[in-house]
């Protein structure tokens, strides 16, 4: 059905029709407009949410357990998706906004031009018709005086008492009034055909074309409206499999997530590497009382031992070896707060491994990168020497020479460090073997062991220990192995002194490597305890040797590096 035929006098409905299908057009793009930047707040909101819970970090603090980097890989995978939601945004921005506004803008100047053609076809049509209706008019006066002058002419013709003249002058107005009238009727007439041509041209031409040309219009408008509308919905159908991906990606983060291997991560970050605090001895403060042969108690103590022991007991000191082990249980207070060292020695023996071990990886690679460096430099240099107008060789000496220098440097960090790792295996192997070596030295069938992280002798032969004090328990003796003691004595230079201990009991030092002391004698300290519970000491005459801890009053120097005092 066409406009033209059908709507041919419904110029000005057609004009309000089109207005009103250009506002709607412009509105559909005012909610594309909306839509999208909902679309670009929505990812810019999230990409704002995954910025604030996945800060930076350096290098050493980033997290390790699979929760962790599984919701870090989510944030990641969230990030991606609010990507897709700005690639969505973007779509409809260019492929539907823009597109409707430029096609508003088309539409407006074409309905204006059609509009304006109809317009101009309507005012002809007008014209025509104002001359053909002059013509009318003319024509319709004219026939009035041709009447009125054949009236006067026959009035004077009839009267016997008008003269020739007057007859004659009436006869000749009224031939002329006649022959105006013809005149005026063929210019009507030939009005009148022309505006009948002109209307039929009008109605049957003109007015379709342009009804036409708007009916086109419209409907191309139509057709790109349902084309927008397609274009809107495959802006997010085009992103569905990546943001599918996505979701995937988090599910496969959530999967990821293993509570065993977090435990384990656990264990590997915070394993000291010593071993945990054994017994405490039973303090027998019931030995001054006097047992009668009625008394119905039974001692703990032999006979023999309430004989010799009769002399009163020893007071609780203050500076007692259990009351310094306390400062030593970390695991029931807060581990006392040292300096980082370059040796990492503030560390626990375990911790410390980790860490230099991490550290000589670092510093391979950072070797290694050197070393790639010097061997282009060498390479650049050969080609310069085979092609001297490419470079002067002389100028890579500098930075090969530096090149150098950082590699020595390097491998004398390298070494250093290994020297601790070594020092460090070496240790916990030993404190192993001197374990080994207190259970089988000590044939105690309870084989408890001290705060320290020793072994112990049962109850009984703390009294038999002839000594004014009560003797705390022994550490494990250390390895007898002859060769271990050998290699930490045979320095060329001695052990510097880091403090000074006075002995609370005497020591009998049976075992190899183990340093005989005297009950209030002063050692000097050369070498702290590191967790085994043996100190390494010297006698004023040099002789140099392990003694228990726990038998000793430790005061360490102020200045000696990572110097702990246990009192």
């Amino acid at each position: 059905m066409s406009w033209g035929t059908e709507l041919w006098d419904q110029f000005d409905n057609l004009d309000k029709h089109t207005q009103w299908g250009i506002d709607f057009l412009e509105r559909y793009a005012k909610f594309v407009k909306e839509r999208l930047d909902i679309e670009q707040n929505y990812a810019k909101q999230l990409r704002n949410l995954v910025k604030k819970y996945c800060p930076k970090r350096s290098k050493d603090e980033e997290p390790r357990f699979t929760s962790c980097l599984s919701f870090y890989s989510v944030l990641n995978e969230l990030n991606d998706y609010a990507g897709q939601r700005e690639v969505v945004a973007e779509e409809m921005a260019h492929k539907v906004y823009g597109e409707l506004m430029r096609y508003s803008q088309d539409l407006k100047a074409e309905r204006k031009h059609h509009l304006q053609e109809g317009r101009k076809a309507q005012q002809y049509l007008d014209h025509c018709w104002k001359q053909m209706d002059n013509s009318k008019k003319k024509f319709e006066r004219e026939c009035r005086e041709a009447e009125k002058s054949q009236i006067t002419y026959d009035r004077l013709d009839n009267d016997i008492n008008a003269t020739k003249s007057e007859v004659e002058k009436a006869k000749a107005q009224f031939y002329l009034r006649t022959h105006m009238a013809d005149e005026s009727k063929n210019e009507y007439a030939a009005q009148l055909q022309n505006f009948n041509a002109e209307q039929w041209k009008h109605f049957n031409n003109a007015i379709p074309h342009i009804f036409k040309n708007l009916q086109d219009m419209d409907e191309r408008r139509t057709v790109k409206l349902g084309e927008t509308y397609r274009s809107f919905a495959e802006a997010e159908r085009r992103v569905i499999p990546i943001i599918t991906k996505c979701l995937d990606g988090m599910v496969s983060a959530a999967k990821a997530v293993d509570n065993k291997r977090d435990s384990s991560i656990v264990i590997e970050s915070f394993k000291s590497g010593f071993e945990p605090p054994g017994d405490f001895p039973f303090e027998d403060f019931s030995q001054n009382l006097s047992r009668t042969g009625s008394d119905g108690t039974i001692s703990n103590t032999p006979k023999g031992d309430r004989d010799r022991d009769g002399a009163p007991g020893p007071r609780q000191d203050p500076k007692h070896p259990m009351s310094r082990t306390k400062n030593k249980l970390w695991l029931f207070g807060k581990k006392p707060k040292a300096p980082s060292l370059e040796d990492f020695s503030h560390l626990p023996p375990e911790q410390r491994r980790k860490r230099l071990q991490q550290r000589i990886d670092e510093l391979s690679k950072e070797l290694q990168k050197e070393m790639d460096q010097r061997d282009a430099l060498n390479k650049m240099k050969d080609v310069y020497e085979k092609n001297p107008q490419m470079g002067d060789p002389s100028s890579l000496q500098p930075k090969i020479s530096e090149t150098i220098c950082n590699m020595e440097k390097l491998r004398s960090e390298i070494h250093k460090n290994e020297t601790w790792l070594a020092e460090v295996e070496g240790k916990q192997s030993s404190r192993g073997d001197r374990r080994h070596s207190a259970d089988n030295h000590h044939h105690t069938p309870q084989g408890r062991e001290s705060p320290e992280g020793s072994y112990t002798d049962d109850t009984s032969q703390e009294h038999h220990t002839p000594h004014k004090r009560s003797s705390p328990p022994q550490p494990g003796q250390p390895n007898p192995d002859p060769h271990e003691f050998d290699d930490e004595f045979d320095d060329d230079d001695p052990l510097p002194v880091i403090g000074h201990c006075k002995a609370l009991y005497s020591f009998d030092g049976q075992n190899e490597g183990t340093l005989v002391m005297a009950e209030d004698e002063v050692l000097y300290i050369i070498e702290e305890d590191k967790g085994d519970g043996w100190t390494r000491a010297r006698k004023q005459s040099g002789e140099e040797g392990y003694v228990p801890t726990s038998y000793v009053e430790i005061t360490m120097e102020k200045n000696s590096k990572g110097a702990v005092t246990y009192i």
